[in-house]
């Protein structure tokens, strides 16, 4: 990327707006007492490194920015965002430094450091992270990966050993916490917002070079870059993050915080900020303390979102394409494939595999009758595979786990929950797959195990007192997440109470 896309020319690391730039040198800050507490030895494999390297002095000390890779020159890249619906101007790598890019098994990955300390763009900010946001950072997209979502992947996660201040609910309680780093690793940490910068400030130059550089390294199959090649490259966009937000509508991830600047130029679910996983079925939660009054990136509105932000997208393409037809053909037809492929995927969840005119009501009904009775999404989507379809009067106890409050579906409401049953029963009747099959079928895209808010929490609670093991029990845990995992069941069950308003569970902030 540094050969290719034009550096800040200044060299001093203070903050600053850059311009007619793609990125700025800086180098880490070196870490107090540096400490691994963990490595993902699937990145380890794929970037070409052993176990014996990732137990090296070396690699402790690339991966926590005490020493600097060989003949590489670190950066932090500039980019701009809409942040809840706002242009914000300049944003960038406040708090992350890419240390280089690797080729390996004919892929290439850029290796990042979050929370290696202050670039030109970090405003008024340390650049620093810490523990709390690093291990849900870490877990989630180790996690993600598993339950075959598109995601940035993560190699490392590491304590700097030095404090670091910060209000966790902006609630004026500041207070010092472990610092951390992790490790991030991508092909590429382009955002939308990249882009967006230099459309905003009318500098067309620059930003024909980075679209012309995007394609011939991310997007080469669309051939030299030209006027259709740009078309076409928003398009593909838009197929990846369709693809992208569907994936988190089936396993009931909520990114807490999707503006432009976070969203991945190649469709990879990326900054584990403020998310969270649905509990209760509820279409208009948010786990973003700052999102609570408009709920702009609740759960249901996330795939009409991801369209805002392609016109967005496409807004700072204009200038290179010249034509504002194409471009809306695609942002119309990312409305359209949305509505079929949201009915497709929960066709699937549902076990229909045939296609009939029934099922959008069935669908909404559903999503109705779980929101009103708070139901969990994952118990009870993953025991509905248990349910014969020649049985149907016996739903209640196939699915009682799910919901948070059993005691009340009685009278009108589980009235109304069997005749939902009971149409599904005759909907499945009409299917060609047996009960096992079908049930084989449903548990490939229905996961028994996910990062629960309260499963972080404790990972992180334990951790802040020095243990460890639990973030390794749930790595491999979610490492499998769609099998059945005897002896792990009690990771397969409901929020408990007491993490029903608690401060990491419930809701989260941006602060890390």
């Amino acid at each position: 990327m540094t050969k290719e896309l034009p550096a800040d020319p200044i060299k001093e690391n203070v903050r600053r707006q850059v311009k007619e730039s793609c990125f700025s040198y800086v180098k880490p800050k070196k870490p107090g007492n540096p400490f691994l507490l963990h490595t993902s030895p699937e990145m380890i494999g794929a970037l070409g490194l052993s176990d014996a390297d990732s137990s090296s002095k070396d690699f402790l000390e690339v991966f926590t920015g005490s020493q600097i890779l060989p003949k590489t020159n670190p950066y932090a890249m500039c980019y701009g965002g809409h942040q809840f619906g706002n242009w914000a101007g300049q944003l960038g790598d406040g708090r992350a430094i890419n240390l280089a890019e690797i080729e390996h098994d004919d892929k290439r990955w850029a290796l990042q450091l979050k929370g290696a300390g202050e670039t030109p763009y970090s405003r008024s900010a340390d650049g620093l992270a810490v523990l709390r946001s690093s291990i849900r950072e870490y877990l989630c997209s180790e996690a993600m990966h598993h339950l075959g979502v598109p995601t940035t992947r993560a190699l490392s996660l590491a304590l700097s050993g030095d404090q670091v201040l910060r209000d966790v609910m902006y609630d004026g309680n500041p207070a010092y916490e472990k610092g951390a780093i992790v490790t991030r690793v991508a092909p590429s940490f382009l955002r939308f917002g990249s882009y967006e910068i230099f459309s905003a400030r009318g500098d067309k130059k620059t930003l024909k070079t980075l679209v012309d550089y995007t394609i011939r390294n991310h997007y080469s199959h669309l051939g030299k870059p030209s006027k259709k090649a740009y078309v076409n490259f928003l398009k593909e966009v838009a197929i990846k993050s369709l693809k992208m937000v569907i994936h988190w509508q089936r396993v009931g991830f909520v990114h807490g915080v999707i503006n432009t600047d976070n969203m991945s130029i190649l469709g990879l679910t990326i900054d584990y900020g403020p998310y969270g996983w649905l509990e209760g079925y509820d279409h208009g939660w948010t786990p973003n303390t700052t999102d609570r009054a408009n709920k702009r990136y609740r759960y249901g509105a996330q795939p009409q979102i991801v369209l805002w932000n392609l016109f967005q997208l496409a807004n700072a393409l204009y200038p290179l394409i010249e034509q504002a037809e194409p471009l809306e053909t695609i942002l119309k037809e990312y409305q359209e494939e949305l509505d079929a492929a949201h009915l497709a995927m929960m066709r699937s969840k549902l076990g229909l595999q045939l296609e009939n005119n029934s099922d959008i009501m069935l669908i909404e009904v559903l999503e109705k009758m779980m929101q009103r009775s708070e139901t969990d999404m994952t118990i009870f989507f993953r025991n509905l595979a248990n349910l014969e379809k020649g049985a149907y009067e016996n739903w209640f106890p196939v699915v009682k786990k799910a919901f948070y409050r059993p005691e009340e579906i009685r009278d009108r409401i589980k009235e109304e929950w069997f005749d939902w049953f009971k149409n599904y029963a005759e909907r499945l009747s009409l299917e060609k797959l047996g009960d096992n099959q079908r049930k084989i079928e449903m548990n490939k895209v229905n996961p028994k195990y996910v990062l629960r808010n309260y499963m972080a929490q404790l990972a992180i609670d334990e951790a802040d007192k020095g243990s460890y093991g639990l973030i390794e029990e749930l790595f491999v845990l979610l490492k499998k997440p769609y099998d059945e995992q005897p002896g792990k069941e009690k990771w397969f069950a409901k929020r408990p109470e007491w993490a029903r308003h608690k401060v990491g569970c419930s809701m989260l902030s941006c602060s890390s």
